[in-house]
């Protein structure tokens, strides 16, 4: 039986059948991927993919997608990521991928909820003292686990096992990368992973716990707090914009700046949520052909002047956040999509979000009475005014960041402790005890 991993003990009254995990994607898996690489080919220039001057407002641009393909093909390896091109910053080489996940303690749990069966993955650190708070932390679309993990390495290099105050659980959403897939005879809704996330943690012992999240996650957290006992308290870093904040004239420099960032966002950069709300099915469908088209559509650039030194890297990964993540970060990301086959069934979301009948952040069913904290990052994609926060629930706690977007663990780890951690200590001892 193989040692447990640091961080790596499950608590002892948690479920016999949550067992530890391995990731190990086949190599003829990853062959295959790299043999779609290069079979697929980039549309020819046109006016739209080859603006005169540079920009990015109509889309991708096919220079930017023709080297990062190149890269993807032939210096990008799941096993072994070494990737060096003059177009893009000489960003080395890494640990194995596989390597690098594995070295964190990762689980799988089965979850018998009244959708049916579930195998929900995750990565967990597990404190050995008595008192530790649990943590559940969730990722969004196009995100996953990974954004998680640049944060989990704070945390061991600060603790141990036995002086962490935490237990800190990562799961995977259903339909996201390494859990397993809804089942095909019903929808899924935000409400129905809330309750999937809460038994997960029921499960693993925990009798309460604080609930923390982004995007996707941000709705499932919610949900959470407001439809579970067991989650005691609640931390934000992206909510949408309140159907009831219509002054902005007391608000903030940097808070007016994030409102017409919003709705730069919404005129021109919004059309991917729409497609995906409506027509899931479609996108799925091309989201699965090659590589390439999975590529495209999680990277596809936007032109805002709030945005403009981003605009050479692109949008999801790249506009939403504050400094450019590394090319490397967004290939090890969308391979992992690719090679879990799990590009189309993480789109389920959106159609609860913006869908034809949409369940708003600030829903009466949804109101926040558990302490709620949020943290204000400036490059968020659509940043929301503390105050407005607050008319959605019992806002306690609250920092505004000057720098930082949509994928705050992963662009600024050690701020996202931070507020964890201020957080935690602000609530914890008059929530759950």
């Amino acid at each position: 039986m193989a040692p447990t991993k640091l961080f790596g003990d499950l608590p002892s009254n948690a479920a016999a059948n949550i067992v530890s995990f391995d990731l190990h994607i086949p190599t003829s898996d990853v062959d295959h991927m790299r043999n779609l690489l290069k079979l697929t080919p980039v549309a020819s220039p046109v006016y739209e993919n080859s603006l005169p001057d540079g920009g990015r407002h109509l889309g991708l641009r096919r220079d930017w997608l023709v080297e990062a393909k190149r890269v993807w093909e032939t210096e990008f390896d799941w096993h072994v990521t070494c990737v060096n091109s003059n177009s893009f910053a000489d960003l080395g080489c890494r640990r194995k991928t596989e390597d690098r996940v594995n070295s964190f303690p990762n689980f799988t749990a089965p979850i018998d909820d009244q959708l049916g069966s579930f195998n929900i993955h995750f990565v967990a650190f597990f404190s050995r003292r008595h008192d530790a708070v649990p943590v559940v932390m969730l990722h969004g679309w196009p995100g996953s686990f990974l954004e998680f993990l640049p944060l989990l390495e704070l945390f061991r290099q600060k603790f141990t096992p036995e002086t962490l105050p935490y237990h800190l659980v990562v799961p995977t959403l259903p339909g996201f990368t390494l859990s397993s897939v809804p089942p095909i005879n019903h929808d899924i809704s935000q409400i129905d992973v809330a309750r999937i996330m809460n038994t997960l943690m029921q499960r693993l012992g925990f009798d309460s716990y604080i609930a923390q999240g982004g995007d996707v996650g941000s709705r499932v957290a919610r949900i959470m707090a407001a439809e579970h006992d067991a989650c005691k308290a609640v931390n934000f870093c992206l909510i949408n914009r309140p159907a009831s904040a219509t002054d902005d004239s007391t608000l903030s420099k940097i808070e007016q700046e994030g409102v017409k960032r919003q709705a730069i966002w919404r005129a021109t950069e919004a059309a991917y949520a729409l497609e995906h709300g409506t027509k899931p099915s479609t996108v799925g469908f091309v989201l699965s052909s090659n590589p390439v088209a999975l590529l495209s559509w999680y990277v596809a650039p936007t032109d805002i002047s709030f945005a403009a030194k981003h605009l050479r890297i692109g949008e999801k990964y790249l506009t939403w956040t504050d400094d450019p993540l590394p090319l490397n970060t967004i290939l090890e990301s969308v391979s992992l999509y690719w090679l879990s086959k799990r590009a189309h069934s993480s789109l389920w979301s959106y159609r609860h979000t913006y869908g034809p009948n949409p369940i708003p952040h600030d829903d009466p069913r949804h109101h926040i009475k558990v302490p709620m904290g949020y943290s204000y990052y400036p490059m968020e994609l659509i940043p929301i005014p503390i105050s407005w926060v607050a008319t959605t629930g019992n806002l306690v706690w609250s920092k505004i960041h000057k720098k930082g977007g949509h994928f705050a663990a992963l662009e600024q780890p050690r701020d996202f402790m931070e507020d964890l951690e201020a957080f935690i200590a602000s609530v914890w001892s008059r929530s759950a005890q």
